[in-house]
């Protein structure tokens, strides 16, 4: 069983590579400093059974992502996000109308927020 995890946790961290610029992994393991078993899940669920499935791309399950964390409000991890689909080859165009589409089903307010950071995002590239 151990084996099996070690090779979840090692597919979480080699896609969390590909998406993440080496400041936002090391900003996101402070959560590994409060709870290990959490950051444990994080990497090996998360990132190694989830994102590592060959089914769909990394871009793909992107657009997924933003959608959700966009219909959450989930603003702060959608920062990372929106950074890991322009990582994944997402355009800032192909951004901007999934923001666009989003707003007829989780509305304005969201949505407006959503493009804001997404503003920021494209400014900081």
């Amino acid at each position: 069983m151990e084996n099996n995890n070690n090779k979840r946790y090692a597919a979480g961290a080699e896609v969390m590579e590909e998406l993440f610029s080496e400041e936002v992994r090391a900003g996101m393991q402070g959560i590994k400093h409060i709870s290990p078993d959490l950051w444990d899940m994080i990497v090996s669920f998360g990132f190694g059974d989830l994102y590592a499935r060959k089914t769909l791309s990394l871009s793909q399950r992107e657009i997924i992502t933003l959608t959700s964390l966009i219909t959450q409000g989930a603003f702060d991890q959608l920062r990372v996000h929106l950074q890991a689909a322009l990582n994944v080859g997402l355009s800032k165009e192909e951004i901007i109308e999934l923001i666009i589409h989003c707003t007829g089903y989780v509305g304005f307010p969201k949505a407006v927020q959503a493009m804001g950071i997404a503003g920021e995002i494209f400014k900081e590239n």
